[in-house]
């Protein structure tokens, strides 16, 4: 997870939203991925170019030497229901991530509900691994004063009130 937090601190320093996300395979990094598309400079907000779909791209230009249910996914927050999808469909079986996302993260959705296609395996689910650091980087990112990603939005409360209550310290 600690890599995860490096791609998402490069991310912010680079003005965008602070996600970051490591897959593991055998104790390695295979691929990484951090947010992008969130930044002033834009003429409208990705909402694609996110982390974990970033590290799952990676994998593309890997050998054969991928095997989905031996590796896991590190992500600062909680996958959105975009990214969940495309965890289950790439076979991978755990996922681990730092700070919840209230607003849309998408691995409490019951799998049992959904079409055939998502319902290929268990797939285990592991949250707050450092999630105080996550968050304190997410309230870091709402304080800036140029920010307009998700300003005024349900997860910019969340995160300030998290740190105000000291949740998850």
């Amino acid at each position: 997870m600690g890599l995860a937090l490096e791609q998402a601190r490069h991310a912010y320093d680079n003005g965008e939203f602070p996600v970051g996300c490591v897959i593991v395979q055998d104790n390695q990094v295979i691929a990484t991925g951090k947010r992008k598309g969130t930044t002033e400079d834009l003429p409208f907000f990705s909402e694609i170019s996110h982390a974990e779909i970033r590290a799952l791209r990676a994998l593309e230009s890997m050998d054969s030497s991928f095997k989905p249910s031996e590796a896991a996914l590190y992500s600062t927050m909680e996958p959105c229901l975009m990214c969940f999808g495309a965890i289950i469909l790439s076979g991978i079986k755990r996922v681990v991530y730092a700070y919840e996302d209230p607003m849309g993260g998408g691995t409490g959705c019951d799998l049992s509900r959904l079409p055939m296609l998502y319902k290929k395996s268990e797939i285990e689910v592991v949250s707050g691994i450092l999630r105080q650091k996550s968050l304190d980087l997410f309230y870091k990112f709402f304080n800036k004063e140029n920010n307009l990603y998700w300003k005024d939005s349900y997860l910019e409360k969340y995160t300030r009130e998290q740190k105000q209550t000291g949740e998850g310290v």
